[in-house]
């Protein structure tokens, strides 16, 4: 049996609408022994069951995995994965000669809090995000492997910066099996060199791959802008799709290099781009305006906690003012934010003081966000953490 985390009086009503999250203020008492990474039954007051999930001693102390009454043994997770792999199965992303990696397991997403699994052409990198699911590290591992017999080169796990902090604990990013050299991938048609061990996040922002594709369609003959650039994602795109300029900055010298090596890919006149390894603030002072058909803003998250909100917002309008003061009468501009301290009405209502501040009549085309593989549960919010607006600059 498992033991038991016992909710204060009225504090049950978050996880009758399925919400993955027990925040540690609705805790009256927890069962004597738990240690962090335990599973354990979260009850309600009267002892009433609502949930299952790991213990972690934080502001968040368990991440539900299931809303039914089960001791979970691999067979568990098995059928959770499963459920992961034919999802990605139905989106066409499974076995597709054009695109090669995509994310195979998304957190709360799957049902899965605390795992992430992204997809390198059979070269898997795992981010683990909680104690507990770090724990069945050897278990998702010989499942993934038991799941898709010969298909995969190697797993490695990247959690080195995304586990919480423990005293006695100090997790190393490792090579769980196989071996890899050098990645590369295909993302609609278009090659990408991945950096597994080096590179941010579990080496690409798969997320934005179809904000991606929209930036190939709007691109022939347009002078394109990319700003933050890492590894050149969007400027691949660009190029492909026609583009007469394209410049990239960013202001990792490592990032360049990996961007000038993905354009040198591209098939249609690559001699069209040029990197720059700069500060995009610094740059961007001595930019002409009026200059810019397409600019792409796709920058760090400035606001991780809400403690340095202020000045994430700050920065996003800075920035955004400086793009919009750049770019042309009848521009386009993607303009991005993943910082999960602000929201999508908020990020919004930067941009309009943005375009106030500059005397600049902006039009909403689409509103943006991340891939369809990385799917968010309706009951978890929290999970769409990536917004964006293409906007037409008049």
């Amino acid at each position: 049996m498992l033991k038991k985390i016992i909710l204060q009086k009225g504090k049950e009503k978050s996880l009758q609408r399925f919400h993955p999250w027990v925040f540690s203020g609705a805790v009256l008492k927890k069962e004597a022994g738990i240690a962090d990474g335990d599973m354990v039954e979260v009850v309600d007051y009267n002892h009433h069951y609502l949930a299952t999930g790991h213990y972690f001693n934080s502001s968040i102390c368990v991440r539900v995995f299931s809303f039914e009454q089960v001791l979970p043994d691999a067979d568990f997770w098995k059928q959770k994965i499963l459920k992961a792999i034919a999802y990605r199965r139905d989106i066409s992303l499974l076995h597709n000669e054009k695109t090669t990696m995509f994310r195979l397991i998304n957190g709360e997403g799957d049902e899965l809090p605390g795992l992430i699994a992204d997809w390198f052409d059979g070269n898997v990198v795992l981010q683990f995000h909680s104690y507990g699911m770090y724990l069945l590290k050897e278990t998702v591992v010989s499942l993934l492997l038991e799941l898709f017999p010969g298909e995969i080169k190697s797993i490695y796990n990247k959690s080195e910066a995304t586990l919480p902090e423990l005293k006695s604990f100090s997790p190393k990013d490792e090579l769980l099996f196989g071996t890899f050299d050098e990645v590369l991938v295909k993302e609609n048609g278009i090659l990408f060199y991945i950096d597994i061990i080096k590179g941010q996040k579990t080496g690409f922002f798969i997320d934005q791959r179809e904000n991606r594709d929209l930036v190939r369609q709007f691109a022939k003959g347009k002078r394109v802008l990319n700003l933050f650039c890492y590894t050149g994602g969007f400027s691949s795109y660009a190029v492909e799709g026609g583009a007469s300029l394209v410049h990239s900055v960013d202001i990792s010298k490592k990032a360049i290099e990996f961007t000038d090596q993905n354009i040198a890919m591209c098939a249609p006149k690559p001699d069209v781009h040029q990197s720059f390894a700069d500060n995009v603030f610094d740059l961007m002072e001595e930019m002409k305006p009026d200059f810019y058909d397409v600019i792409i803003l796709d920058p760090p998250a400035f606001a991780k906690h809400h403690k340095v909100k202020e000045q994430g917002i700050k920065g996003y309008r800075t920035i955004n003012r400086r793009a919009l003061e750049k770019i042309k009468s009848g521009g386009f501009l993607f303009t991005f934010s993943c910082s999960q301290a602000i929201s999508q009405e908020e990020f919004q209502t930067i941009i309009f003081s943005a375009a106030a501040i500059e005397h600049k009549k902006v039009k909403i085309v689409k509103h943006l966000q991340h891939a369809m593989d990385h799917p968010i549960s309706v009951f978890h919010p929290e999970g769409s953490y990536l917004k964006g607006l293409l906007l037409y600059v008049e």
